[in-house]
């Protein structure tokens, strides 16, 4: 089912259950994807609706830390419940032992290649990563700051 539909079908069960703060979530996840839809002049895929995802949960990240810097707790509270709801229409996060295993070959692979890997080789490394680990849910920055310990 497109993710669009199922938004649509869980705002009915929000209404229904008078959930109001699921609803408002639903309905912004729905307006993201309509906009998306609207804009994009191929049919979008299951990949696109994840970037979209995944750029809302950003936007929730980066707003609650600017409500907690201003000392805007509960603000900050609404913004991290619509993240974890959002998070929960994800693919399950790569683990840990996942995301070392991938780290090791992607850097292997990139030692073999080029004769060495230090941080000129970040960028191929990461690539290679990112690969390795497509479909499943991977903080980026996290990411990052692992591959840039074990390069340097």
């Amino acid at each position: 089912m497109p993710l669009i539909d199922q938004m649509q079908t869980e705002m009915v069960t929000a209404m229904k259950a008078r959930d109001e703060a699921r609803l408002s979530t639903l309905r912004m996840i729905k307006a993201a994807l309509m906009k998306l839809k609207v804009d994009s002049p191929k049919p979008i895929d299951e990949a696109a609706e994840m970037a979209l995802l995944k750029m809302l949960i950003k936007q929730r990240t980066d707003a609650a830390e600017m409500f907690r810097k201003g000392g805007r707790i509960e603000s900050a509270e609404k913004e991290e419940a619509e993240r974890a709801m959002i998070e929960s229409y994800l693919p399950a996060g790569a683990s840990e032992a996942e995301v070392e295993a991938a780290i090791a070959e992607a850097i292997a692979a990139v030692t073999a290649e080029a004769g060495s890997a230090g941080m000129k080789q970040m960028g191929a490394v990461m690539k290679a990563v990112q690969a390795k680990l497509q479909g499943k849910t991977v903080d980026g920055k996290m990411l990052s700051d692992k591959v840039r310990t074990r390069l340097s």
